[in-house]
């Protein structure tokens, strides 16, 4: 695919595949595409040319809600979350495309509506469960540490009950400790919740750990790919990405 703004391309035909039930990541400098992929894949941007399956649907011209309602969620590099409403609360919110019932229902609290509230509730205590946010689901998300934050950016993610999961820099800004427990988090969504992953990060030594398969962009066109092993030995991303010649 290819993405032009003006006259800048920001990708430059590109051509990738993401591999069902594997942690796939996308590594390059910093400006060489990655979120931009990413706001692709997710329905922020459309494409100039080129097209992206999901499956057997079409994603080239779908929007946001259409993406995500197909199996695709995303947690983004910058916090999309409300501050002011607890853990349960924002994970409770990203579940209301779950809640089909009509006005009636919702007026009477009975039949339908109590029973989809009951099953979401259940859902959402899974993935708090899950992530290991026990402690903090009465607490307002704004009064929690950034590390905590991100794992709840993560969580509101997984309560989608996505087939593929996009990751946009879940590590970024955090100790080593909160990466430590990220990594395993990524780790068990992708062998227990059976998630494929797509991983954009800029930690190398995380990257070359956890993947099944890398992409490296640069300058908005992908320069290679491969195993970790057969990336790491490639001239060009040590050129780009290292720095080394």
């Amino acid at each position: 695919m290819t993405l032009i703004f003006g006259g800048l391309y920001a990708l430059t035909d590109v051509n990738l595949t993401i591999r069902p039930g594997l942690i796939t990541s996308i590594i390059g400098p910093n400006g060489a595409g990655k979120t931009s992929l990413l706001n692709c894949i997710s329905g922020f941007y459309h494409p100039t040319r080129g097209k992206i399956h999901f499956g057997e649907r079409a994603l080239t011209h779908a929007a946001p809600h259409q993406v995500s309602s197909w199996g695709i969620a995303r947690a983004f590099q910058n916090l999309e979350l409300f501050k002011g409403l607890t853990v349960l609360d924002n994970l409770m919110l990203a579940r209301h495309r779950n809640l089909r019932y009509s006005l009636w229902h919702a007026l009477i609290y009975w039949g339908k509506a109590s029973r989809l509230e009951a099953e979401n509730r259940a859902f959402v205590e899974e993935i708090i469960d899950f992530m290991e946010l026990e402690p903090h689901r009465k607490h307002p998300v704004g009064s929690l540490s950034y590390g905590v934050q991100k794992r709840v950016e993560v969580a509101r993610a997984l309560t989608m009950a996505p087939q593929l999961l996009l990751l946009d820099e879940p590590m970024a800004g955090m100790n080593i400790e909160e990466k430590e427990d990220m990594v395993r988090f990524i780790l068990d969504i992708q062998k227990e919740r059976r998630i494929t992953v797509v991983l954009v990060e800029h930690d190398l030594g995380v990257v070359m750990d956890i993947s099944d398969h890398i992409y490296v962009l640069d300058f908005g066109q992908l320069i290679g790919s491969g195993r970790p092993d057969e990336v790491a030995r490639d001239p060009k991303v040590i050129e780009a990405y290292i720095g080394e010649k």
